[in-house]
């Protein structure tokens, strides 16, 4: 909880310093716009379901560097199976893929758990021949989704208002505040927020949550207490594929214009960057849903900030590494005297 309060701290801050530079340059803000939130939260929502999947495998210790790929995958191979095979609906199509995720995380699991491989080696080279597979099978060429998902679009680039049956508003009619922040509720945030629901309950309401802090924690103690590890590693990584399998296909949905070389590339940085961010140590054995929502969400907030406030885009990793480094640093100072006080 400190972390999390320290993360909206920090949120808090950046939003205030940067309103009062917007308003003494320009007399405005765009930062605290209407039209800024709704572009910033689905980026939030997609981030975000892709850090949840990747805090669940840092909680046991490991890593998965392959998720990228696996969200470039799914939003190839599904654009490509839609356009060769039309009569199968999408959701069956979208729901094949998502099993073919699970797979995935479940064989990287068996592999680290069964031929004792080191994760970051299985993951690394999962990133490498997921990226591979979507190249040729797409021939490295764009590929569109157009109308192929109909109504599923609106998990892509939707919102509550567009729940509402006939709602629209009268040309030139300002939506009044309810409605402005209901347009605002993007659908990929709202699928992170059920998705942080499923995930907290998970971690922090059922054993299997509890079983895996305790296998992050101390592996061989965990064991010989009865926790069925291996199980529980599998589990993790399968989860985490089959989270990277919804947001690439979330991802897709949103964008819809997917180029195979570069569709997901660095998004497992940035699905690492928001869980560790959020609280989970690298050592496994820590983290919380909280923080890791907060933790992407500081992170899209860094991004967001460098085009608003005009900084070159190259240096948009430079601030984002450089917060992040700095705020680890920081967690990790403040836990060794609050662990010297105790001791």
């Amino acid at each position: 909880m400190r972390k999390a309060l320290g993360l909206i701290g920090l949120l808090i801050v950046l939003s205030v310093l940067t309103y009062a530079w917007e308003m003494s340059q320009t007399g405005s803000s765009r930062f605290l716009s209407l039209a800024n939130l709704k572009n910033l939260l689905p980026w939030i929502g997609l981030y975000g379901i892709l850090a949840l999947g990747q805090a669940l495998v840092i909680i046991t210790g490991g890593i998965d560097l392959s998720v990228g790929s696996v969200v470039g995958m799914v939003g190839i191979l599904t654009a490509v199976f839609l356009d060769n095979h039309p009569a199968v609906p999408a959701v069956v199509a979208g729901m094949l893929f998502l099993l073919l995720t699970a797979g995935i995380g479940a064989g990287h699991g068996l592999l680290i758990t069964k031929a004792n491989m080191q994760p970051f080696v299985v993951t690394l080279c999962g990133l490498f021949f997921y990226r591979g597979v979507a190249r040729y099978i797409a021939e490295d060429k764009s590929q569109t989704f157009g109308d192929a998902f109909g109504r599923l679009h609106w998990f892509g680039d939707g919102n509550v208002l567009d729940l509402i049956p006939g709602w629209q508003p009268a040309p030139g009619q300002p939506l009044s505040t309810g409605m402005g922040i209901a347009s605002a509720l993007a659908a990929p945030f709202l699928v992170m927020l059920a998705v942080a629901v499923v995930v907290g309950a998970f971690l922090h309401f059922s054993p299997w949550g509890r079983h895996l802090f305790a296998l992050g924690a101390n592996e061989e103690a965990a064991r010989f207490s009865g926790v069925r590890t291996v199980r529980l590693k599998i589990l993790a990584y399968a989860l985490c594929s089959l989270l990277a399998g919804l947001a690439g296909f979330l991802f897709a949905l949103k964008i819809r214009s997917l180029g195979p070389s570069n569709f997901g590339e660095f998004y497992e940085l940035y699905a690492i960057a928001g869980a560790v961010l959020g609280g989970c140590s690298l050592r496994g054995g820590m983290g919380n849903v909280l923080g890791v929502v907060l933790g992407v969400a500081l992170i899209m907030v860094l991004r967001n900030l460098v085009n608003l406030l005009q900084i070159s885009s190259q240096l948009e990793y430079v601030v984002i590494g450089g917060t992040i480094l700095t705020g680890v640093f920081l967690d990790e100072l403040f836990t060794r005297r609050q662990a010297a006080r105790t001791a």
